[in-house]
């Protein structure tokens, strides 16, 4: 019978990205530095990271701060639209909405998004195998770790709308064997100074 252990998955967004998103601002590198420094201690296994350069920035910033972590760069870690739900599967008063808000992702991203979110959910979720814990991060973009909560809770799928992670925050998943998965923080921005909390988010959302 083979052995299982404890998944931790730490999700990370990339830092603050200029305004063509070709890589990060001056304060998207502080907020990877920052959560670098953070993770220190983390017995992190790898680090990977989407193909985009805001994601590959973010990630090299990250492990510079640590201690010979490999990196590794993964599509399934991109940027995409993980879920094309359907008008019936949505609220009522809120399908208008969210389908028109679907309608504007570029197409590349609805298309080839789903595949590559069962493969997300495949390669990154779930106990591992053998008989010692893994910590793996993910840097990533705000639509992947909505996806990624949604399946931890088991909610429905189209539930990765609504779900918005700000830019170097951290989110903790725990998968153990025989239990349900457990987030033991979502959206986490203590290693970041006042200022640098919050951007990525709509201003209306700031708390």
């Amino acid at each position: 019978m083979t052995r299982t252990a404890t998944r931790y998955l730490y999700l990370a967004r990339h830092g603050e990205a200029t305004p063509d998103e070709n890589g990060l601002t001056d304060n998207g590198r502080r907020q990877a530095v920052l959560l670098g420094e953070r993770l220190r201690g983390v017995p992190l296994s790898v680090i990977h990271h989407g193909p985009l350069t805001r994601a590959e920035q973010t990630a090299r910033l990250i492990s510079e701060q640590l201690d010979d972590v490999p990196l590794h760069r993964s599509e399934p870690a991109g940027d995409y639209v993980p879920y094309l739900p359907h008008r019936e599967e949505l609220p009522p008063d809120a399908a208008d909405a969210l389908l028109q808000h679907l309608a504007q992702l570029p197409s590349e991203e609805r298309e080839r998004g789903p595949a590559l979110a069962r493969e997300a959910l495949a390669r990154f979720t779930g106990p591992v195998q053998g008989d010692e814990p893994r910590h793996e991060l993910i840097v990533t973009h705000n639509f992947l770790i909505g996806w990624l909560i949604r399946a931890a809770h088991n909610a429905p799928e189209w539930r990765w709308m609504g779900l918005n992670h700000c830019n170097a925050a951290l989110t903790v998943i725990r998968y153990a064997p025989s239990r349900p998965s457990a987030m033991l923080f979502y959206n986490d921005m203590r290693h970041l100074p006042a200022e640098l909390r919050w951007t990525g988010f709509p201003p209306e959302f700031h708390i």
